[in-house]
């Protein structure tokens, strides 16, 4: 019996990937739902191509245009559509790569309708990380990570985390990773959306170029494997080969290796616990001449810092860095601030929080909406 699979975020980088492993073993799975934010053609498209027809447009605007595009179709809009789709009652595994806070939601629905939930969508658990794996631990629900560095841990650990002494993450730097303070000065997103080793969509390209991305993953690891932020390290690691590591109590390290390809852990979060044959290439060892790892540089990079302050004050703070990070993004690709400017305001509107410890998912979202006007207030001024 094939595996029954929704996608939620399907027409972006992730979902097309999730649609191409899919596509290679399409004799252990079938597509049940699909659900994206605004690309309703693209939507359509993926909707005809693999036969499925329970679909969720995002934006409600556009649910006339796909009703109109594509007949047949089961169709659903809004934040209604996406968690509708993510609790379908056939479905087996639902895959959650929708970009930022909206993920979370959808993910909630998954849990409670006992899927199993490759999550692609790291805000989810960076802001929402206390309910989610709350919520989680009492649905008894398998969260998988599809994240290539969570992936490569989660991989590393299998039945040993009680010997776990580290975690060790991985980042390839970005494009600027060998820039002057000056010349971060004048990046434009143009530059910033050309990453050195990996396709990505626009928002995490940047929050690569930034090494905030490092440290959301760090929030997140957090919450996936219940470790400490001391024992959660990050290294700059150029060639993007090794994918993250993991150091146990008798010194030994396990670590794992690939080429940089999100087919590889987007795959395994569908096949786990198996491992089948990919469509990604093999790593060519011939051409790893050189594996360099080196500390990251906060100074020139502050975003990593402020998800490490972020996470250790706890409560509803991680929540208000994603959506004043989420905001600064846009706001940087849209013309509206400079590269160096998306740290500086996400640190002021951090500082101009209140926590609330220990939240429930109204807090949560309530933070979320306070920390993007907060922004927007700081940038009309």
């Amino acid at each position: 019996m094939r595996q029954k699979v929704v996608i939620i975020g399907s027409t972006g980088s992730i979902g097309e990937q999730a649609l191409e492993v899919i596509a290679y073993h399409s004799d252990k799975f079938q597509v049940v739902g699909l659900a994206a934010g605004s690309n309703w053609q693209r939507l359509a498209e993926q909707a005809l191509h693999f036969g499925v027809k329970k679909v969720a447009i995002g934006d409600k605007a556009l649910y006339p245009n796909i009703k109109t595009a594509v007949s047949g179709l089961e169709l659903w809009a809004g934040e209604e559509g996406l968690c509708y789709l993510a609790g379908l009652e056939e479905a087996q595994t639902v895959i959650v790569s929708v970009t930022g806070a909206v993920g979370i939601l959808p993910t909630l629905a998954a849990i409670r309708a006992g899927k199993k939930v490759a999550l692609a969508n790291k805000e989810t658990l960076v802001a929402g990380g206390e309910v989610v794996t709350k919520l989680a631990r009492q649905y008894n629900a398998a969260i998988i990570p599809v994240d290539s560095e969570h992936s490569a841990i989660f991989q590393c650990l299998r039945n040993e985390g009680r010997f776990l002494r580290k975690l060790w993450l991985t980042a390839s730097g970005g494009p600027f990773r060998d820039f002057t303070p000056e010349e971060l000065g004048k990046v434009t997103p143009e530059m910033a959306l050309h990453h050195p080793n990996w396709s990505m969509g626009k928002k995490i390209t940047v929050d690569s170029a930034t090494l905030m991305n490092k440290g959301l993953e760090v929030i997140e690891a957090h919450y996936l494997f219940s470790v400490g932020y001391d024992d959660i390290q990050v290294l700059v690691h150029r060639q993007s080969i090794v994918h993250s590591m993991v150091e146990f109590i008798d010194g030994s390290f396990l670590a794992h290796l690939g080429v940089p390809d999100m087919r590889i852990p987007i795959q395994y979060a569908l096949s786990y616990p198996d491992r089948w044959p990919s469509p990604a290439l093999s790593l060519d060892w011939a051409s790893c001449q050189t594996l360099q790892f080196e500390p990251p540089d906060t100074k020139r990079f502050p975003a990593l810092e402020l998800a490490y302050e972020a996470g250790r004050i706890g409560g509803t703070m991680p929540a208000v860095l994603n959506a004043a990070n989420e905001e600064a993004v846009y706001s940087f690709l849209d013309g509206q601030i400079r590269f160096v400017q998306i740290a500086e305001l996400v640190a002021e509107v951090m500082g101009r929080h209140g926590v609330v410890l220990e939240p429930d998912l109204e807090s949560v979202l309530e933070a979320d909406a306070w920390a993007r006007e907060c922004f927007r207030t700081l940038l009309r001024k």
